[in-house]
């Protein structure tokens, strides 16, 4: 007789969908390898596959006696700005090595150029007194107030732009920059190189300009547009984009955004419909 009842053993479980709208693509990241981990979280979130591929290294001061006199003499400032994440880490470590905390600052404002570095002195025990809208070292002077004939210091990387220190002496402020880390290209071996590419990725971030400089370098005497055929160029804001074209790349994807999340949601937003591109990258 026959029956109508299916064997529940001969039915296929229906294939999962991944609605993410990064599904199936993939992102190599060469930010420095203990930075790399938050891109890479945000990005698996939407779906993407991501692979890091550290272009530079953040490594301590070679000398740290103009940074140790500053923490000595920090009374004398009126404003300490940060502006990066690495920076606030350099000077906690040396305040620490001094037998100091924040409360040797007491008096001292401090500036930090976006929301990263604002959340790095939050978690050391200190808020920021002046965070600007805009992550670029042009905002800060822009949104600081007089600052002429104050003292102000700026802990940053040894290779770090001339901008704001140019800016804020232009307003009238004496401006002591201090190299508090340094920021080395990687040696990236072509082998190395070559092998991240054969992964065949759709997306490769830059977060600085130097991440663009040590890439570039790691690629030795490749032709750029070769070796990144069908591989978008993502850079977290108008400066790192610039140093791309500079080296030759064409960006694709920048941020509005200048932070971890807004370089996110710009390559959300490069590969989302086009009905849907403007409120991905502005939210």
């Amino acid at each position: 007789m026959a029956t109508n009842d299916v064997d529940p053993t001969s039915m296929q479980a229906p294939q999962q969908v991944d609605l993410r709208p990064l599904a199936g693509k993939r992102v190599l990241i060469t930010r420095p390898a203990e930075q790399a981990a938050g891109l890479s979280r945000l990005l698996e979130a939407e779906g993407a596959e991501t692979l890091a591929l550290s272009a530079i290294s953040i490594e301590p001061a070679l000398d740290h006696s103009a940074l140790d006199r500053a923490i000595q003499e920090i009374k004398h400032y009126q404003w300490v700005i940060f502006t990066s994440v690495n920076g606030v880490r350099a000077f906690v470590g040396r305040l620490d090595q001094a037998g100091l905390d924040w409360s040797a600052l007491q008096g001292v404002r401090l500036g930090a150029i976006g929301p990263a570095t604002a959340e790095a002195l939050r978690a050391s025990g200190v808020r920021p007194d002046f965070v600007p809208e805009e992550y670029v070292a042009e905002a800060i002077s822009a949104g600081i107030g007089p600052v002429a004939g104050q003292r102000i210091l700026l802990p940053r990387a040894d290779i770090a732009r001339e901008a704001l220190a140019v800016e804020l002496r232009r307003m009238g402020a004496e401006v002591e920059e201090i190299a508090a880390y340094r920021t080395m290209a990687r040696s990236l071996d072509a082998q190395t190189v070559n092998a991240a590419l054969a992964w065949r990725p759709d997306v490769i971030t830059f977060t600085s300009s130097s991440t663009v400089r040590g890439f570039v370098a790691g690629l030795g005497g490749a032709h750029l547009a070769e070796a990144l055929r069908d591989v978008a160029v993502a850079c977290i804001g108008p400066i790192t984009a610039q140093t791309a074209r500079e080296a030759g790349l064409t960006p694709e994807i920048v941020a509005q955004a200048y932070t971890m999340p807004g370089l996110t949601r710009a390559i959300v937003a490069y590969f989302s419909p086009p009905q849907q591109r403007g409120a991905f990258a502005s939210t």
